[in-house]
């Protein structure tokens, strides 16, 4: 059955990436496995949709074929059936029944023999919390998780050290079985991998003591996470094969969520970073010189005379890093705070500047 990857998501069939990756960043927390609340089934179809969606060509196919276009067959009018809806037949009284897995299996490689594709581990996702300058800067963290992962007794192979492979006597060592499926349409075969050797045509003469033969086993394993420059609060970091292994497969991603810590003195605006300073009012009206702590250090900055309230000066190159060597700008607004009680030398001053008409 087809599946809508935009009602996953919850986007419109225009949604741009940004739009698409939004969404995806919220479901993905929402739906996390290890949360109190989480749906490992949902987050699994939430991660699917996102994968296809955030991809101009799988995009572009799924648009024109739908959910099913991976499939291997559907492409254009070689080698397919045209306009031909098999829906047709069930709205007219017919009993489908496997014929959604006859046409999978027929294009997945039976017309031409090609393999099935290979098992894939789980998608799993975490969160770390970074500082705000290190999220601004980047930094790498090392964590430990617990997930499936390969077996280091026997390095994934699922065989006691030293012993040997022998032939599958499932699939006779050929890593694939042959199918033959009868329809109203007709006879089909399909060719798919070996359950018992996960096709590669060899089992274990002596199984792994430690994972039993599987080649996978669940553990805790340290991953060393790089967090890029710049990275919002609620971003993502995507780590490809880092996520759970799977006997005779590969390995899913892992996502990680990461949480910025505020900031007392500064916040994100794009690339720049923004900031308040308090000056005071003789400070306002004669200029000056002050001295503010940055992310990179103690920075001087010159007050000049006769600044508006809440004027806005610039320090080029203090933002956030863009790419490799371009960063946004510190931008410091400047606060006049003005004198709760006036001293009497103060108020003959303000008097005379009065007088003068200021």
């Amino acid at each position: 059955m087809s599946k809508d990857y935009y009602e996953i998501l919850g986007v419109t069939k225009g949604a741009s990436k940004d739009e698409i990756k939004k969404a995806f960043h919220k479901l993905a927390h929402k739906y996390h496995p290890d949360k109190n609340k989480g749906d490992d089934k949902k987050f699994k179809e939430v991660n699917e949709a996102y994968q296809t969606l955030s991809d101009d060509q799988k995009r572009a196919q799924y648009d024109q074929f739908g959910s099913n276009f991976q499939s291997g067959g559907f492409q254009g009018n070689q080698g397919g059936f045209g306009g031909f809806d098999p829906s047709g037949f069930a709205q007219q009284g017919f009993d489908m029944g496997d014929l959604g897995d006859i046409f999978s299996d027929f294009f997945a490689g039976g017309m031409g023999g090609g393999r099935s594709q290979p098992r894939r581990g789980r998608d799993i996702s975490t969160e770390i919390t970074v500082s705000f300058a290190e999220a601004v800067f980047g930094v790498e963290r090392r964590v430990l998780i617990a997930k499936t992962s390969k077996c280091l007794t026997c390095d994934g192979v699922g065989a006691k050290p030293g012993t040997s492979m022998k032939k599958c006597s499932t699939c006779n060592g050929k890593g694939q079985i042959h199918e033959t499926k009868r329809s109203f349409l007709g006879t089909f075969s399909s060719t798919k991998l070996c359950d018992t050797c996960g096709g590669t045509g060899e089992v274990p003469s002596t199984p792994c003591a430690t994972c039993h033969g599987a080649g996978v086993l669940r553990r805790e394993e340290e991953v060393s996470i790089k967090i890029p420059a710049g990275m919002n609060d609620g971003e993502m970091v995507r780590l490809s094969g880092m996520g759970e292994a799977i006997s005779h497969g590969t390995s899913g991603d892992l996502y990680i969520k990461i949480n910025v810590m505020p900031h007392p003195t500064f916040r994100r605006e794009g690339h720049n970073l923004a900031m308040n300073l308090d000056i005071k009012l003789s400070e306002a009206l004669l200029g000056g010189e002050r001295t503010i702590e940055t992310l990179d250090g103690k920075l001087s900055v010159k007050i000049p005379e006769s600044v508006a309230p809440n004027e806005i000066l610039r320090v080029r190159e203090k933002g956030v890093p863009q790419g490799k060597n371009k960063r946004g700008d510190l931008m410091i607004k400047l606060v006049i705070k003005m004198p709760h009680k006036l001293s009497k030398r103060a108020r003959e001053a303000v008097e005379q500047l009065r007088a003068e008409d200021l």
